[in-house]
């Protein structure tokens, strides 16, 4: 099928970016806020519930993060058909990808619930009984909840595809109102702790799921969902879907696998290295926040660009959203340059924990400043053109060889502790802005094909 020839007239006004984005950034801070929240309510409890937390939540970020590739490629399929003003095909690959990611958080999710004790003792290690106790709670709720979640994320990503991040974030307040009202309830109220936090976050994640399935049915919107049942998979769109989704999925089970393989060095520095890297881990969640909206618009319109066959537009968006990401990381991470102290004083920390985020906070601030959008926004401009392969070997092999192997290095070798974990995530997304911005000159990412 030929492409229809390229728009002349701009395909997003100044006007349509500030609704795709604003939206967007307000979602990601939602949902990093209530993350935040529920650390400081948490650590009412103890360390021990802090670190069980903590490591099952990096088990969470690996599997959620497998969820979202698969999603990404559902969206940049989904914007390239509405950019070649296809939108039956459209609505036929979201069906596809509902599909295909209901049955991954379903195999997922049944295997972490066949044996918990078992998956929190081959990933971590033999770590003390009160932290594999309530990582066990934890690990219990989080698996329930991730066909919900794969619902969730499925219609956010159709919704963003559509240019329209309003939706999701109407839905994304109820689900964190939800998730918080809970976890005050059961924290404060029924002094449940592990257990309260599993329940709030579950129950929130089927609130929303429940939500998103009943909007997206609207045949008022562009990409709509009817007919789910029986189901039926076309093969060229799920392979379409599968081009972006699992070259992005490896990349972020890669990546996201070495972290875990990180953070189990971080568990053999002890009780207050794991509290201590919780904290900072919710901080910079919080300071990414703008960055991670940012790149989610950059899918959307980078990927209808190049449905719609004009490149031109697409590099003229990729600058002018690359530009917007780098003035707002500034604006939120250097402000910690001046205040860390404070915001560390909001938790209930040992000493101990509280020196080696002090110690952590300012050159991270620093790092995001200037190498993360390069490192994590950037790069959503290649996967919108379908160069996901690409991403994906890079991103996997920085994160085997600087961050884990380094990081392997200096903690055990050279007795850095927590510091020099952090300190190799930075120097990791230097190497991997350097390659991103190399691959983007040469070119070569125009040259990639999706949907045919």
């Amino acid at each position: 099928m030929e492409l229809k020839p390229a728009v002349a007239s701009p395909m997003f006004t100044n006007k349509a970016l500030r609704q795709l984005i604003i939206p967007l950034i307000l979602e990601q801070l939602l949902a990093m806020t209530v993350g935040l929240a529920a650390v400081v309510m948490i650590t009412k409890v103890g360390e021990a519930a802090v670190s069980g937390v903590s490591l099952i939540d990096s088990l969470n970020i690996l599997i959620i993060s497998i969820l979202s590739a698969l999603c990404t490629g559902g969206a940049v399929v989904c914007a390239q058909y509405i950019g070649r003003q296809e939108p039956e095909n459209a609505r036929t690959s979201a069906r596809q990808l509902v599909y295909i990611s209901l049955i991954f958080a379903l195999a997922v999710g049944v295997a972490l619930l066949c044996a918990p004790r078992f998956f929190i003792r081959l990933i971590f290690g033999a770590v003390e009984a009160s932290v594999a106790e309530s990582a066990r709670t934890y690990l219990i709720y989080s698996a329930i909840s991730f066909p919900f979640l794969a619902l969730y994320n499925s219609c956010a990503a159709l919704f963003r595809a559509m240019g329209n991040s309003r939706v999701s974030l109407y839905v994304s307040i109820v689900m964190n109102v939800v998730n918080i009202s809970l976890n005050a309830l059961f924290i404060y109220g029924l002094h449940l702790g592990v257990l309260g936090v599993s329940i709030a976050t579950a129950t929130a994640r089927i609130v929303a799921a429940v939500l998103m399935m009943m909007l997206i049915r609207s045949k008022s919107n562009v990409i709509y969902l009817t007919n789910l049942l029986p189901v039926r998979f076309e093969k060229n769109m799920v392979r379409s879907i599968l081009s972006i989704g699992v070259p992005n999925g490896l990349e972020n089970g890669m990546f996201n696998f070495g972290k875990l393989l990180v953070q189990t060095l971080v568990a053999w520095l002890g009780t207050s290295a794991i509290a201590a890297n919780a904290i900072i881990g919710s901080i910079f969640n919080i300071t990414i926040v703008p960055g991670m909206g940012l790149s989610l618009s950059i899918l959307t319109v980078v990927g209808q660009c190049v449905g719609a066959g004009d490149y031109k537009q697409a590099v003229s968006y990729a600058k002018k959203l690359m530009v917007i990401t780098y003035i707002s990381m500034a604006a939120v991470n250097l402000p910690l340059l001046i205040f860390g102290k404070q915001v560390l004083g909001l938790f209930s920390l040992s000493d101990q924990a509280f020196e080696i985020a002090c110690t952590v906070l300012p050159p991270l601030a620093i790092s995001c400043c200037l190498f993360w959008p390069l490192s994590f926004a950037f790069p959503n401009v290649l996967r919108a053109a379908g160069d996901a392969k690409y991403t994906m070997v890079v991103s996997a092999s920085t994160m085997w060889i600087v961050r884990f192997g380094l990081s392997w290095l200096l903690t055990k070798q050279f007795h850095l502790g927590l510091e020099g974990i952090w300190y190799c995530m930075m120097i990791d997304w230097i190497v991997r802005s350097v390659f991103f911005f190399l691959r983007y000159r040469s070119g070569a990412w125009r040259a990639k094909t999706v949907i045919r």
